[in-house]
């Protein structure tokens, strides 16, 4: 069964707009004849938050037909315009018609409006509580304000600090023992009011992202209302400043409610900070000043002043540097400094390439307090985003440089610096700050600095690429010689070798037949000499460039080393498919020299070999038990295989202490 629809929700737009206008125009009729009745200063406040709260509250629910907490500041709002208004006509000198009754509605809602305002801040920013247990809270707060107003609305607990001129309208007995019971009670303001701060601290903690800009509006308004509170109970001995100043409340709220994307509350906050550390300094140092050169040395009034304005002024620009860091501080976070940019840069060279650029781009965000960078890399025709922070950067496609502002970083947030060497683009850092806050001349040259320090960077990468293509070409055509060499030996030499043995053991053949023993001795040593060089010719051909790696791949090439070798080996090879061919000549190569290193100078009794493919490239342990003690040198087959080994971007790792055997290890990048 379908739920019965909202008649509300349901009804035109333009009886929507009409209920509206009708709550505003109600509302604007108690405000402005109240003001027509006279202005009295310690209810100026309530008129403040009807026409406020009301007008927010109208303008959000406009926007947003459901949203809660529009409708919690129309409640506010048209509570303290009956109360405003009850009050103006209840203050009024004369008394006037009635006084005694909407003098009295003016008063007793109390409670009610500031449970009222309790719920909103509770339920800030989207209407709706924290949880069950915040739910059970605000409805028990509300049942304290109801009670609260009965009894306000029967006895004149509140009349004797209202002025009001009419009397209370009933003359119910047991007045004495409610006004003994409402010195307590009255606390329940208190605690309406503790309740809703605990609920924007609870919220606050938990919030991110959108949530949070949106309470920090709030919650700017709250504490600059708190702060004008406290100073003018300080200053005046009054409240009223801080009443005074509740409006910023709803206009802060609903920034936060509807705007909070457009405008940025952290500059603000910033400013706010600083601002006001500066009177404060300024003020306690003229008086200070004043004061106590007034209480040590005798001088006129005007010279001390003038003594004071002074130092003041001398003091302004650097304490200003120092309030604005502390607030820098506060609102963004720890920035790092120039020299500790630059150290935290220098830094990040020792890191490995592929995480180079995403630690300078952390390092820029770091020191400009930016919100996002981006680290291009390309030429000035076509960039490819290379790094980000605070997240990596996602699949974009290549841009030309004149495009970045344009593009992907398009507005006044984004600043785009090039990275250029020897006249030529390297690539581009782009820089996004938080809204309204420029980069500063200091920034820029820290920028600047930071830009010319990745150049370096990018340019150190781009010749390692090129010395590494380089090497992978060299070791490319060193194989290709080699399986030429190899060809060329077998299908050349090696074939003339044999084809000479065959003729030699058949002119032994023949000698023998003949009754030429002695011919037939010397044909017979000299094919066996044949058959000796032949042999060694095959293994040299083998060692230049196995035919078998070629056509049965690594595992078949590898089995055939453990087979020919003079110590036991235990091999164990997991590759799969075949391999690029510099790879599995390189494994190949590796394991070779490893075990003929072990089988000659390790005294090893068994040399166990683990070549497995995984998702970080070829995995290569190559291990003996013999005495250890190996040492690459200049030129010697550990230190040649180490090179052939980083001419694939790889590095051989050796572990041979004295007495424990021997380990190498490497991982070689199949991608």
């Amino acid at each position: 069964m379908a739920a019965a629809p909202n008649a509300y929700e349901d009804a035109p737009p333009a009886a929507r707009e009409a209920a509206l206008g009708v709550v505003a125009l109600v509302v604007a009729v108690l405000v402005t004849y109240g003001w027509h009745l006279g202005f009295h200063l310690a209810n100026a406040h309530n008129g403040l938050i009807a026409a406020s709260w009301t007008a927010v509250g109208l303008y959000v629910v406009r926007m947003r037909s459901r949203h809660r907490e529009g409708w919690l500041f129309v409640a506010t709002g048209v509570v303290h315009a009956v109360m405003f208004f009850g009050r103006q006509y209840g203050l009024h000198e004369g008394p006037l018609p009635a006084a005694s009754w909407l003098g009295w509605v003016g008063v007793w809602p109390l409670p009610l409006a500031i449970a009222a305002f309790g719920w909103m801040l509770m339920a800030f920013p989207d209407g709706r509580l924290l949880s069950r247990t915040w739910r059970r809270a605000a409805w028990g707060m509300a049942a304290v304000a109801g009670v609260m107003a009965a009894a306000s609305a029967v006895w004149p607990v509140e009349y004797d600090r209202t002025g009001l001129v009419a009397p209370h309208p009933f003359d119910v007995p047991g007045a004495a023992a409610a006004a003994g019971v409402w010195e307590y009670a009255q606390f329940g303001y208190l605690l309406f009011q503790a309740l809703g701060t605990a609920a924007i601290v609870v919220r606050l903690r938990r919030a991110g992202g959108d949530e949070a800009r949106r309470m920090r509006w709030l919650v700017f308004a709250v504490v600059m209302d708190i702060l004008i509170l406290a100073a003018g109970l300080a200053v005046f001995g009054s409240p009223v400043p801080g009443l005074l100043a509740l409006p910023l409340v709803p206009v802060a709220a609903a920034f936060g409610i509807l705007k909070h994307r457009l405008y940025d509350i952290d500059p603000v906050i910033n400013k706010t900070i600083v601002v006001g550390a500066m009177l404060l300094l300024v003020t306690a140092g003229y008086v200070a000043l004043v004061v106590g050169v007034g209480g040590l040395v005798p001088v006129e009034e005007r010279w001390r002043s003038l003594f004071a304005t002074a130092v003041v002024a001398v003091a302004f620009e650097p304490l200003r540097r120092r309030a604005q860091r502390l607030a820098d501080r506060l609102v963004y976070g720890p920035r790092a400094t120039p020299y500790e940019a630059l150290s935290r840069l220098s830094a990040q060279l020792t890191a490995a390439p592929e995480e180079l650029l995403d630690g300078i781009a952390a390092t820029v965000a770091s020191a400009l307090g930016a919100r996002e960078v981006v680290v291009w890399v390309g030429d000035e025709a076509c960039m490819v985003a290379r790094a980000g922070w605070p997240h990596p950067v996602s699949r974009a496609d290549p841009a030309p440089l004149s495009g970045l502002r344009q593009g992907p970083h398009h507005g006044p947030r984004w600043h785009v610096r090039p990275i250029v060497d020897q006249d030529a683009a390297r690539g581009a850092i782009a820089v996004r700050k938080p809204p309204g806050e420029p980069l500063t001349a200091a920034e820029e040259r820290l920028l600047a600095d930071l830009v010319a320090q990745t150049g370096l960077v990018i340019l150190q990468q781009e010749q390692a690429r090129q010395l590494q293509a380089a090497a992978r070409r060299i070791v490319s055509a060193e194989d290709a010689a080699r399986r030429r060499l190899e060809r060329d030996l077998h299908d050349g030499v090696q074939l003339r070798l044999v084809t000479l043995g065959l003729e030699l053991g058949a002119l032994a053949e023949q000698a023998r037949s003949s009754g030429d023993g002695l011919l037939a001795s010397r044909a017979k040593d000299a094919r066996a000499h044949l058959l000796e060089a032949t042999a060694d010719l095959r293994e040299l051909a083998r060692g230049l460039h196995p035919m078998v790696l070629a056509q049965d791949g690594l595992e078949a090439a590898l089995a055939s080393v453990a087979d020919r070798s003079a110590i036991p080996v235990r091999l164990r090879v997991s590759v799969g498919s075949r391999l690029p061919r510099e790879i599995e000549a390189t494994a190949y190569y590796l394991v070779s020299e490893s075990i003929t290193n072990a089988a000659r100078h390790s005294a090893a009794s068994v040399v166990t070999v683990d070549v497995t493919a995984g998702g970080d490239g070829l995995r290569i342990a190559v291990t003996d038990d013999g005495r250890g003690g190996a040492r690459p040198a200049a030129g010697s087959g550990l230190q040649g295989l180490a090179d052939r080994v980083a001419a694939l971007g790889a590095r051989l790792e050796l572990d041979s202490p004295a007495g424990g055997g021997t380990r190498l290890r490497t991982v070689l990048p199949c991608g």
